[in-house]
């Protein structure tokens, strides 16, 4: 073998009874397991061998939802992911991402999430198509890759931008055809589904029956959909139903994105949700979700505004913002309406916490809610939120304290829950999830919290999202499979990140290898660049 792994408590993903074994590594996948007191001589022997000393074997941790789309091919060392364990990420969330494009798309969707990624201004943008910068991935550093494996969904917002703008109205027949045509093509060069953003402009303005018709497009090539749907707050059961009837209208496999259940309306409503996905499993439907192990949920502050606000793409939102009488409207329905922005609910300034900024010169923002800014400069908060998104080039990150710990841990438990760690990695003081979500499932809700067995925890995080992926060797410790694999500390494993210092890097994770090539060992990074893109199978 080219090494063998001794003594491991394997949890192989299946959410069956852990055991202990030897495990050999051959040509980048798991060649031989030796289950201890089996009968089978001689023992594995390796090239190299480590020592698990009963250290939990494990298969790699997939994302399901990840913000590192530039991130990938900015940062070959990549520790906020590979240091959790993470050997697979799923990217192009939310329905704006950077494929495909025109060179008129490319500049908008950069402008539109810099909170997310960055401007895009350290990146070559050599790509216009889905294919092209999956390839774009697998080049990267010089030719040698990226940090962890990668799957990509189609945005659909950034296709209807390439199709029809940034217009609030129904797309026309030629318009459908051309984003029916767009969806394809990503689809055939690798795509596993696509993604929406259906609080996000442009992605907003699809009506059910657009959404319909691109959905059908995924199916027919065998991905999935994954929206972020249009409410979390109020009519957030609407909006969960609203994406099972499209989704099964279209016979489209379904993934809801951050499933959670937030603000105030929603406390404790968890268990309504899940009746909701009960029953249509029950019929039938074909359906998984993600969540991450925290409350705060992290958006940008510009998609705060209602979706009227936003139409015709950034610079339209600047001169809104500029004319007094458009900025008092938005704050009307922002503070007193309710934006759809912000899923319904009036906005509370307390709540919003700057999570990162731009420009440097606003560093002062940042860790301080738009309530406190307020009160410091003695004026009202919508004041200071407009004066931020207009200084910041709309490119601030915020932390939103909505959320509620008894919906995270009812959804958690559910059969068809995976996780994602919705990790946004720019900002002075990123969402602590970007760095700790998979040992923070493990550590406080596993072993601390006991909310499910650690076999059970890690069947969430591999097995479940590699089937949604359909991919047919990868998420279990089994003969054949990929040579993915963490090795982590039961007893110690525990996320770093916290709110006050979010890129600390986790403790009681020291191995992980991807196709069988350690990207972490003894708890540091390697320059190994074994990652590349994952592309859906016919």
């Amino acid at each position: 073998m080219d090494l063998v792994i001794r003594d491991a408590r394997v949890i192989d993903g299946t959410g069956g009874a852990s055991y202990r074994a030897d495990v050999g590594v051959q040509d980048g996948r798991i060649a031989a397991i030796h289950r201890e007191g089996e009968e089978r001589a001689p023992r594995l022997t390796g090239q190299a061998n480590l020592d698990a000393q009963g250290l939990a074997l494990a298969p790699g941790f997939i994302d399901m939802h990840a913000h590192s789309d530039l991130a990938l091919l900015r940062d070959p060392d990549h520790s906020a992911k590979a240091a959790q364990g993470v050997t697979l990420e799923v990217i192009g969330q939310d329905g704006l991402s950077y494929a495909p494009v025109d060179d008129r798309t490319l500049a908008q969707v950069r402008q539109a999430i810099t909170g997310w990624n960055g401007d895009g201004s350290d990146i070559d943008f050599t790509w216009r198509t889905v294919g092209g910068y999956l390839d774009a991935l697998d080049s990267a550093h010089g030719g040698h890759g990226i940090a962890v494996n990668a799957a990509y969904l189609i945005p659909q917002g950034t296709v209807r931008m390439y199709a029809m703008g940034w217009e609030d109205r129904p797309a026309t027949p030629a318009e459908l055809d051309r984003m029916k045509r767009l969806v394809a093509e990503g689809m055939r060069e690798g795509a596993v589904g696509m993604s929406s953003g259906l609080t996000y402009t442009p992605g907003m303005y699809a009506d059910d029956s657009e959404l319909t018709e691109l959905c059908k497009v995924v199916a027919a090539h065998k991905g999935y959909y994954c929206p972020h749907h249009r409410s979390y707050g109020a009519g957030a059961l609407q909006a969960y139903e609203e994406m099972v009837n499209l989704t099964c209208t279209a016979h489209c496999p379904l993934h809801l994105a951050h499933a959670t259940m937030n603000f105030g309306v929603n406390k404790g409503k968890a268990p309504d949700l899940l009746t909701l996905l009960d029953a249509a499993l029950a019929d039938g439907a074909d359906i998984t979700l993600d969540t991450y192990p925290y409350t705060p949920g992290c958006t940008t502050l510009v998609a705060m505004l209602p979706s009227w606000a936003s139409e015709g793409g950034p610079d339209a939102i600047r001169a809104r913002l500029l004319d007094d009488a458009t900025a008092e409207k938005i704050r009307h329905h922002m503070e007193v309406i309710g934006a759809d922005g912000c899923h319904g609910v009036p906005i509370e300034w307390d709540t919003i916490e700057v999570s990162g900024v731009s420009d440097p010169g606003l560093a002062s923002c940042v860790g301080k809610t738009i309530a406190q800014s307020a009160a410091q400069r003695g004026e009202e908060p919508w004041v200071t939120a407009r004066r931020l998104l207009l200084n910041d080039n709309l490119g601030s990150t915020i932390l939103q304290h909505v959320g509620h710990e008894e919906n995270v841990q009812e959804i958690m438990r559910h059969r068809v829950h995976t996780g994602g760690s919705d990790g946004i990695l720019q900002g002075f003081k990123p969402h602590p999830r970007a760095y700790g979500t998979f040992p923070q499932y493990l550590g406080k809700y596993a072993r601390e919290l006991g909310v499910m067995s650690v076999e059970e925890t890690v069947a969430h995080l591999t097995s479940r999202p590699a089937a949604r992926l359909r991919l047919p060797d990868r998420g279990v410790v089994r003969e054949g499979y990929r040579a993915d694999l963490v090795l982590f500390d039961p007893e110690t494993v525990a996320a770093g990140s916290t709110f006050d210092a979010p890129r600390t890097l986790p403790v009681g994770i020291p191995h992980v290898l991807i196709d069988g090539r350690f990207v972490m060992r003894d708890g540091r990074r390697t320059d190994v660049l074994a990652g590349r893109s994952v592309r859906r199978t016919p």
